[in-house]
């Protein structure tokens, strides 16, 4: 994305962001202000959440501002069928936003954002579908921490520790809602294919082997519907959702 499309989208974005020194959740947080009325674009940015979710029920837990933990809140233009590409879209937009600030990030599928390997942000895409779809981007990026411990040491990095420099959380923010405006975009009026090529150029995962929900082959594609295509044993599988085995990469 030119970095004209980027100020333009910045200025069409033009983010309404609801920051909150502590909530339970941004995500719970960004719903109850879809159901008051809010804006598409709202953002949802707390310095600590209580019970932040992360995929497959997990919790998402940071220091007080050592993170930058965000729900945008989306009132799509988009089939119903076709919501759970917006996770994919969100994970370009993080990838992105990353490498503008010198941090050299890739995509894990199916929403992860590594750096040399190790997780730096997730992303969470939660939805409530009536008459007016409504869909809460989750996303939560490790900032300031400088170690980790316990089962995240020499899994996880931040922004600090990949760049030596403390980010500012907010402009950090402000450039992700842009470049996420900007996908958004484009995956309304010009479908899929273009947000597809930028995720495979970004991604870490296609011609590996991984092991996903118990079948294990080598990941050749993210094919036009957004289903990773995994080979195994002259097998094709489509899969759509599922836990990467990180122990079968290789």
């Amino acid at each position: 994305m030119s970095e004209r499309t980027l100020a333009v989208a910045a200025v069409a974005a033009a983010p309404s962001i609801v920051h909150l020194r502590e909530v339970d959740s941004t995500q719970t947080r960004a719903f109850a202000l879809a159901a008051e009325g809010a804006a598409d674009g709202t953002v949802v940015l707390a310095d600590v959440q209580h019970a932040g979710r992360g995929r497959r029920g997990r919790t998402w837990t940071a220091a007080p501002g050592e993170s930058l933990l965000a729900s945008i809140l989306c009132r799509p233009r988009l089939p119903i069928s076709t919501l759970p590409l917006l996770s994919l879209t969100a994970a370009v937009a993080v990838a992105e936003t990353l490498e503008d600030i010198g941090v050299s990030a890739r995509i894990k599928w199916p929403n992860d954002v590594l750096a040399r390997g190790r997780k730096i942000a997730g992303i969470l895409l939660e939805s409530r579908l009536g008459l007016e779809p409504v869909v809460a981007v989750g996303i939560g990026i490790n900032a300031h921490q400088r170690t980790f411990g316990g089962a995240l040491a020499g899994r996880a990095t931040s922004i600090f520790l990949e760049t030596a420099r403390p980010p500012e959380v907010r402009e950090v923010l402000v450039r992700l809602v842009a470049r996420f405006a900007g996908w958004r975009a484009r995956l309304a009026d010009e479908g899929f294919a273009p947000v597809r090529e930028r995720w495979r150029a970004l991604t870490s995962t296609l011609g590996t082997r991984v092991s996903i929900d118990g079948i294990t082959g080598v990941a050749r594609d993210l094919d036009a519907e957004g289903a990773l295509v995994l080979e195994t044993e002259g097998r094709v599988y489509r899969m759509v959702a599922g836990e990467m085995d990180d122990a079968a990469r290789r």
